[in-house]
């Protein structure tokens, strides 16, 4: 089988975004299905090598809707390097209740453990945390894991796409994020860096409207000797660091910057690091999460 080949078992809680992920890698030229038990995973593969030769790309779905199957999952997945040489990555979404609980109440769509629930009182939550329980062993399988509480559609897609294109890469590929403390730390990153130390744009009235991405903010935090020792001394520590990440076959970091508000010094030294680094490593994705902006750069 084609080396670039690849099997991604999508799995995780209902309302964490299987459906966008599948459509994302169907984007990429994936092969997908929806709700397969996974004790015809196997089979799915055959009938596809039966009828292509070469690179094969496969995505799977496979949750609490077949889970009478769920258990099957880690043998069957033990059986496909033996039997195609391809090692399948799991990836495994998640969100925080409070989510769940209000995209189901936007969808109004019945959950597919809802008759488990028991007194109305509890209803939906007592679903969710059946589910959470039921789903517990999969975690243990997941190559990665996702928190897509604060992702909107188009930030999820994007996300997603630049793990999977980590089959066919040569090189590490890096999400740069900023945030806001206040808004909470990303719980997918690999590192976090805390900036609310620098000197603070937000406290210059003509600067305060403005972001990390532009030319006024940008000016003011260049002359800043002190976010320019930052600068330099994270682009050492990453230029350090990150080579291990990939001799450890760990071809996707994300790497978190946080400040405050998460529109200025964040941004900017996001914006800073993403230049450079994106010439010593792979392609270095952006997101500025409070500003709901995703890039890609090479």
């Amino acid at each position: 089988m084609n080396p670039q080949s690849d099997l991604i078992i999508v799995t995780g809680l209902s309302g964490s975004g299987k459906s966008t992920v599948l459509q994302a890698l169907e984007d990429l030229g994936y092969f997908c299905v929806d709700n397969l038990p996974a004790t015809l995973l196997g089979d799915l593969l055959r009938a596809l090598l039966h009828h292509q030769t070469g690179l094969l790309r496969v995505a799977v779905s496979i949750d609490v809707r077949n889970r009478a199957f769920l258990d099957a999952l880690p043998q069957a997945l033990s059986r496909i390097p033996v039997e195609f040489g391809l090692r399948p990555r799991v990836l495994f979404l998640e969100a925080d209740e409070e989510t769940l609980l209000r995209r189901y109440s936007e969808t109004r769509r019945r959950h597919p453990l809802n008759h488990l629930a028991g007194a109305p009182s509890e209803g939906l939550r007592q679903v969710l945390a059946q589910e959470r329980k039921l789903l517990a062993p999969l975690v243990a399988l997941a190559d990665r894991q996702l928190d897509t509480s604060q992702f909107h559609g188009h930030s999820l897609r994007l996300r997603v796409q630049a793990w999977a294109k980590v089959a066919e890469a040569l090189s590490l590929i890096l999400l740069l994020q900023s945030f806001s403390f206040r808004n909470g730390v990303p719980s997918d990153s690999d590192f976090v860096f805390d900036l609310r130390a620098l000197p603070n744009p937000h406290y210059q009235p003509e600067l305060r409207a403005w972001t990390g991405r532009d030319p006024q903010v940008q000016q003011f935090l260049a002359q800043q000797a002190a976010v320019q020792e930052a600068r330099a001394s994270l682009n050492a520590f990453l230029q350090a660091w990150l080579p291990s990440f990939a001799q450890d076959h760990r071809n996707y970091v994300t790497i978190s910057l946080g400040c405050t508000g998460g529109r200025h010094r964040s941004v900017y030294l996001v914006e800073c690091l993403a230049e450079d680094l994106v010439g010593s490593f792979g392609p270095v994705l952006l997101e500025h999460r409070e500003l709901a902006i995703q890039e890609q750069r090479r």
